[in-house]
């Protein structure tokens, strides 16, 4: 259930307009009806949106000309702001489907690993140092995580799924889906480029590096928002997300290396520096995040609850 932004009224299975990325019930979700900016988009407005009541009145041929132009129009408006059948239930949650990836690689991993043996493993998932010439390991291994413990996939979870979602609607899945991709991948080999500076060997995997990214928006765009860190501590976002940051630039500094612990700290600070630009250069999104996230349903957003910080380890 969600609120529509246009009447207040409560909406079951609420719209999300793909051009304002805003959310209406069904009287409100065409453009014209909740004013748009979008529409400045189409070049003639009055023919989209034109009803043909009276195009029967010259004879049919009109109608049928018109249809060309007004109907295919009108339907592309139905395919933005409709439900979209059941393809519309991956509209506007990439975030999920990115959560889906990390565990059915998190499978993967072990699958590999216990029919392949462990070479094999680091060959698919592993960013390694020695090996960075292994173009697919700079996307699975945003993906892979730890195979020790929970933790780490967990952690990177929780932030994904808690905050993931405010980004996303402001920015668009297509987006949202770029840019996790891409400080993922740049946190990454940033952080193997540095070890091998420093003339060491580190093989890397996990996805804290876009995840401290959104959490680097997050703090451009919502620094005060209030979080519980492990589900327990409130705080404001601002103050998790610098004093972590301080605290993995301390370590980096004062020991010489990139991570510590088995963590990948510069991953970590690479990460929330491309999300702290993003979120700078695109501030002007900041008022389409909204509150906590929801799965949407059929391009609608049912709110879902509020959630804690704390991002995982990158190893």
């Amino acid at each position: 259930m969600a609120t529509c932004e246009e009447c207040g009224e409560y909406e079951n299975l609420p719209y999300q307009c793909r051009r304002c990325g805003r959310t209406f019930c069904a009287d409100h979700r065409l453009p014209e009806n909740h004013d748009c900016p979008g529409l400045a988009e189409w070049n003639d407005p009055g023919g989209v949106f034109d009803s043909g009541f009276d195009d029967g009145v010259e004879g049919g041929n009109r109608a049928d000309a018109d249809d060309g132009v007004a109907g295919r129009a009108k339907r592309r408006i139905e395919r933005a702001t409709g439900t979209g059948g059941l393809l519309g239930y991956f509209r506007g949650n990439a975030t999920y489907v990115l959560l889906a990836l990390m565990w059915l690689t998190f499978v993967a991993q072990w699958t590999v690993t216990l029919t392949l043996g462990e070479a094999a493993h680091s060959q698919i998932f592993v960013l390694r140092s020695d090996a960075i010439g292994n173009v697919w390991t700079w996307v699975t291994s945003v993906f892979s995580h730890s195979r020790g413990g929970l933790f780490h996939i967990l952690g990177n979870s929780i932030v994904l799924f808690f905050f993931g979602p405010l980004v996303e609607r402001a920015v668009g899945s297509r987006k949202f889906l770029g840019f996790f991709l891409v400080s993922g991948i740049l946190a990454g080999l940033g952080h193997v480029l540095f070890v091998l500076a420093t003339g060491g060997l580190v093989g890397v995997l996990g996805a804290s590096g876009a995840t401290f990214a959104i959490l680097g928006v997050l703090t451009v765009w919502r620094p005060n928002l209030e979080i519980l860190l492990f589900f327990v501590v409130p705080m404001k976002l601002k103050y998790l997300t610098w004093g972590v940051a301080l605290i993995s630039a301390f370590l980096v500094v004062s020991t010489g290396a990139g991570g510590v612990g088995g963590i990948a700290h510069v991953a970590h600070l690479i990460g929330f520096a491309i999300g702290l630009a993003f979120g700078t250069r695109n501030e002007d999104l900041a008022s389409r995040a909204g509150g906590p996230g929801g799965v949407s349903m059929g391009g609608g957003r049912v709110r879902g609850p509020g959630g804690p910080g704390g991002p995982g380890g990158r190893f």
